[in-house]
């Protein structure tokens, strides 16, 4: 039998969350972000979950590749643009978007003939300071890729840094957008402005925040930015990992658990040894109180996560045994509610997935 440690992805939920992004933007349409593996999921698992979207999106050229050979015919948006000027090509043989960000970006499409017209997003940086023409540099940028004899269409494209906290108090929402059109406007092409933050608020920001195109990423995952829970905005978790308890131990008060002998019990207690460690991408530095759930029942991690195993309060849990099931993130508990415990956030859980843990696939509600 295979370790008891499994990722359960929930396509039906992916698809759900797509539908809450259109709603939250019903005038725009939507690229679905799929970098980094797809947030942990799998890219091929992205694509299916999010067929419906207008277009993908990611950073890594050789996955956009990927994407083409596994069948998807819509378009696809490189984030971070090309690193070498041997990637110009593989833009118009697989018709794929690419961020501009940087003057050696254009260079490297003026030195390049393309035997296809080719799309890209011209990025202007708002204050996120990343990647990014500023306002003032900007129009110039636009001209010098307008000139390009083998570019078709410019996209005008910004990314929020503080989406979630639409008042922040060093650099607003608003004020990012008043940076944008200082830079845009008067400029021809279509607009791409809101991540995941960003598309949660439109209805406060429907004037300013209107565009052509909108980028969700985290929420299409079950988690969100910031602010708000994920239940609160409608969205439901994409994945879920579940172990087992294979290890059970009666402790004594003073008894401690695990390395470094963080953890010690003040009254007698039985502790379960769950399947699951900082080798499978459960975080370290979990502390003691970080939440899971064994057979339905909230309890919490006590001592320190190790490479394969973990230890958890089995106090609550009546019945508990060899055996007993456990909910280390998604259906019944909240990514981001274990990230915040953890110090971290839900995005980082989620990529860290190990290859070593077996994924299968199911829907909300079920043991996958």
């Amino acid at each position: 039998m295979p370790r008891p440690l499994c990722a359960t992805i929930h396509l039906d939920s992916m698809q759900h969350n797509l539908g809450r992004a259109r709603s939250c933007a019903p005038l725009s349409r939507l690229w679905a972000v799929v970098k980094a593996n797809a947030y942990g999921h799998g890219l091929e698992r992205g694509m299916r979950g999010f067929a419906q979207a207008d277009g993908l999106a990611l950073v890594e050229t050789d996955n956009a590749v990927r994407l083409r050979e596994s069948g998807w015919i819509k378009p696809i948006l490189l984030l971070e643009g090309i690193f070498d000027a041997s990637d110009v090509p593989l833009l118009a043989e697989h018709n794929i978007n690419s961020a501009v960000h940087c003057i050696e970006q254009i260079k490297m499409l003026e030195y390049t003939q393309l035997y296809r017209p080719i799309d890209v997003h011209l990025k202007m940086n708002t204050g996120m300071n990343r990647l990014g023409f500023r306002p003032e540099d900007y129009a110039a940028a636009y001209k010098r890729l307008r000139a390009i004899p083998g570019i078709r269409h410019i996209t005008h494209m910004t990314h929020f840094a503080n989406a979630d906290e639409l008042e922040h108090p060093r650099l607003a929402i608003g004020e990012q957008i008043r940076r944008f059109r200082l830079g845009a406007d008067g400029l021809p092409g279509e607009r791409s402005l809101s991540n995941s933050g960003g598309v949660l608020h439109q209805q406060q920001l429907a004037a300013e925040l209107v565009s052509d195109w909108v980028r969700p990423g985290i929420m299409l995952y079950g988690g969100t930015p910031g602010g708000r829970s994920a239940q609160d905005y409608g969205l439901r978790p994409t994945m879920t990992l579940r172990s087992e308890i294979i290890g059970i131990q009666r402790l004594q008060p003073g008894d401690t658990v695990g390395y470094g002998s963080r953890f010690e019990a003040e009254r007698s207690m039985m502790i379960g040894v769950v399947a699951c460690g900082y080798a499978d991408g459960y975080p370290r530095h979990a502390p003691h109180g970080t939440p899971v759930i064994v057979d339905g029942v909230r309890t919490t991690l006590v001592g320190r996560v190790s490479m394969d195993m973990m230890t958890v309060d089995l106090t609550p849990v009546a019945n508990a045994r060899v055996g007993s099931k456990v909910t280390l993130w998604g259906d019944g508990l909240p990514v981001d509610e274990v990230a915040q415990a953890a110090g971290t956030i839900g995005y980082e859980l989620m990529c860290a997935l190990a290859q070593r843990v077996r994924v299968t696939e199911g829907r909300m509600g079920t043991d996958g």
